[in-house]
């Protein structure tokens, strides 16, 4: 991200969706964003399970943000923050435990208490030794998994229109497919082969569409076309960059900075399918560790662990700024209208056009970018995720963490 002399320019929360074409009179639209130190951060007890410190430090700005969209108190905000701290450590080391008894994790609750299931009701007392909640289910998490990946594959020969996305939710132990229309979607799941006793049809109005507009959450422009919000800043070697969607531009699409001056090139992108990307930026942007959170304020991402199901998550967008709700279910594909996209996370977030690639964060840990979403931030709203990780991984790029 440009950094002016004395000031480091944040590296911007952001999320988009559809890409936001740009009239000549839009460039005043989104604001430059100021340059800030990081805000205050206020921290819990980790508890034994969580190491020296919370990765869910608080910032100042977060936990108003918390209260208000979550309807929590502070203390229970900061309380939340560390358990899903200790969440994130805890249920990977109970999954591996369980094997093939592991029937899925999530968090529930104001203060987010971490809950496991298995199917074998011998389980509890070793979930119930590491701090957690037992459930006994029927169904494992691998053949949940396996019920959607039957729907991923039917759907490559294609999915009714009607039907807005499907995923396993571990918290019915079941796989949900989403539709408008309940009876094309139970045949659709028919045909793909899925147990009638592992999938529930939920009639839905939802529309999911891409959310298109350094620091994560600033503004940038595409070909001077549309606007999407920046993501995570990252590195490949020595160059410089940032994680964005993969709907906001392909290879060789240039950028331009939420000041409209020159700023990078796309160097990959995936959409659909998956919905990521990576910009290069020129010399003069540099890469930061922060994404704009409440009221323009730094928030430092100290590094990538996945959040629980249940778990709280906030992120920003060069539309709509700061705003925060819970992780519903992980691993979901969408169906946008340019086609399926696989492994998005499902959240309470609102969000709209312009914010697409812009940072979902929990704590300082970073989630993933902005893919697409139906609702607003007026009336509330469903959004997706694009998590971070893949994107790292398919690129070969550094996450940039202070």
């Amino acid at each position: 991200m440009r950094h002016s002399r004395g000031a480091s320019a944040g590296s911007a929360l952001a999320i988009g969706a559809l890409v936001l074409t740009v009239l000549p009179a839009a460039a005043e639209a989104a604001a430059p964003s100021p340059a800030g130190a990081p805000a205050a951060i206020i921290t819990g007890d980790a508890g034994q399970d969580a190491g020296r410190s919370p990765a869910g430090a608080l910032p100042a700005g977060a936990l108003k943000a918390m209260q208000r969209d979550l309807g929590i108190t502070a203390e229970q905000a900061r309380e939340r923050v560390a358990n899903e701290y200790r969440a994130g450590k805890i249920a990977p080391v109970l999954a591996k435990d369980l094997a093939g008894d592991f029937a899925g994790a999530w968090t529930t609750g104001d203060t987010s208490t971490l809950v496991v299931a298995t199917t074998d009701a011998s389980d509890a007392r070793r979930i119930s030794a590491k701090g957690a909640r037992a459930k006994v289910v029927e169904h494992t998490m691998a053949e949940l998994g396996a019920t959607k990946e039957a729907l991923d594959r039917a759907a490559r020969h294609g999915a009714p229109t009607s039907v807005s996305q499907w995923y396993a939710d571990v918290r019915t132990n079941s796989v949900v497919v989403r539709a408008s229309d309940t009876a094309k979607a139970r045949a659709f799941a028919e045909a793909a082969g899925a147990g009638s006793d592992l999938v529930r049809v939920v009639k839905s109005s939802e529309k999911p569409r891409p959310y298109a507009e350094l620091r994560g959450g600033d503004a940038y422009y595409i070909n001077d076309t549309s606007r999407c919000s920046v993501g995570f800043a990252v590195t490949d070697g020595t160059r410089q960059g940032f994680v964005t969607a993969g709907h906001c531009g392909v290879p060789g699409d240039t950028t331009a900075g939420h000041d409209r001056s020159a700023q990078g090139v796309f160097q990959g992108s995936s959409f659909p399918g998956d919905d990521y990307g990576w910009v290069a930026t020129a010399d003069g942007w540099t890469a930061t560790p922060y994404v704009k959170g409440s009221g323009g304020a730094d928030v430092t991402v100290a590094g990538s662990a996945q959040a629980p199901v249940g778990s709280s998550v906030c992120r920003s967008g060069s539309t709509t700024g700061w705003h925060c709700g819970t992780i519903e279910q992980h691993d979901v594909t969408v169906q946008y209208g340019q086609g399926d996209v696989h492994g998005l996370t499902r959240t309470t977030v609102c969000a709209e056009p312009g914010d697409s690639g812009g940072p979902y964060i929990t704590g300082d840990q970073a989630q993933g970018v902005t893919s697409g979403g139906s609702g607003n931030c007026t009336t509330g709203g469903t959004t997706f995720y694009q998590p971070v990780e893949p994107v790292l991984e398919a690129y070969g790029l550094t996450l940039v963490t202070g």
